[in-house]
């Protein structure tokens, strides 16, 4: 509760201070987000790439159908992953942000 103008300015100072480590975490989490996303398409791409010189070296219809399956699993099971892993840096993000105004919380029992 504030009580004096000292407990108003202090209060004011600590949320100020707060929420610049927010906005310094926030900023981290999201470079670091946008980094993995940057470097899944980098692969993806690549991934898709060496499919398709795969394809046009194909022989045989069989053969296509292989390598376009084995491309598709993969494609597949590499976007589960990535969509997992961005989802617990978005869960680690949001913890983070949090953790400045635990302090202020009153502690239950």
């Amino acid at each position: 509760m504030i009580n004096s103008v000292e407990d108003f300015q202090k209060l004011a100072k600590d949320n100020a201070e707060n929420a610049q480590k927010v906005f310094g975490s926030l900023s981290k989490g999201l470079q670091t987000i946008a980094a993995e996303i940057t470097d899944y398409s980098k692969k993806s791409f690549e991934d898709g790439s060496a499919a398709l010189e795969q394809l046009a070296g194909a022989k045989s219809l069989d053969k296509v159908v292989e390598i376009q399956s084995d491309y598709a699993k993969k494609a597949y099971e590499g976007l589960v992953a990535q969509t997992t892993k961005v989802g617990e840096l978005y869960v680690d993000l949001a913890k983070e942000m949090t953790k400045p105004f635990e302090a202020m919380m009153p502690k239950g029992k």
